[in-house]
């Protein structure tokens, strides 16, 4: 028995030894082939530092990412800095474009109520304290609006509406050669009394306000617009 034993351990040795090379070949392909198989599905896990590594630079990537969303915003924010130079500083057409209106401007330089009446039977009217294109700042204009059915001088219409406006609706002002338009940021009822428009030196903003007389102590609808564009025409 015991010599039958090492016979079969020196024959399976024998045939081990034989095939030893073939054995280890088939061997290095399997492990090889079962490695890229799992690194392929992602099975095989990565360094700790690899991981650490890759999720900063995941989260610095969502963090310029959110900077950069965050710039764009506040761009579109600002207010359009003005050309340096203005040929022609005061507007002399107002456009509504949801209104589907255009009205005609006037820029008298008397501050006298009776004055800023009559000029108001012609269009609407830049107060002449408010600001203008070479001037930036706040333009204020008063425009007459009347809901009677039958009106002779549609100049009593000719602010008509501008309550109805909203957040985001345009209003194109012309001088002669350049158009500057403004998005629609407030839109409110108020008192003569309480019609307070800040010069905001610096910021290029419009004032619109309905009225029957300069004197007049009706309540006013006031719209408030921040400039964002301008182009010549």
């Amino acid at each position: 028995m015991y010599t039958s034993h090492n016979n079969s351990f020196d024959e399976l040795y024998e045939l081990v030894k034989v095939r030893k090379v073939p054995f280890l070949i088939v061997f290095f392909v399997t492990v090889v082939s079962m490695y890229g198989f799992l690194y392929a599905i992602d099975f095989i896990p990565e360094p700790i530092a690899e991981k650490e590594s890759s999720i900063q630079e995941a989260e610095a990537s969502e963090t310029d990412e959110d900077a950069e969303s965050v710039k764009t915003e506040e761009k579109k924010e600002e207010p359009v800095k003005k050309a340096t130079v203005v040929s022609e500083p005061l507007p002399i057409k107002i456009i509504f474009d949801s209104l589907d209106t255009e009205v005609k401007v006037l820029n008298p330089t008397s501050r006298d109520v009776a004055a800023l009446d009559t000029a108001l039977l012609s269009g609407a009217v830049r107060h002449p304290d408010s600001a203008d294109f070479k001037n930036v700042g706040n333009i204020f204009i008063l425009g007459h609006s009347s809901y009677l059915p039958n009106v002779i001088n549609k100049n009593f219409q000719a602010f008509n509406g501008i309550q109805k406006l909203t957040w985001g609706d345009t209003i194109r002002l012309q001088s002669g050669t350049t158009e500057y338009t403004y998005r629609v940021q407030k839109v409110y009822q108020a008192k003569t009394s309480d019609v307070v428009v800040p010069a905001t030196p610096g910021k290029a903003m419009l004032t619109l306000a309905t009225c029957n007389s300069f004197g007049a102590k009706d309540d006013r609808f006031v719209v408030e617009a921040l400039l964002i564009g301008e182009k010549p025409i």
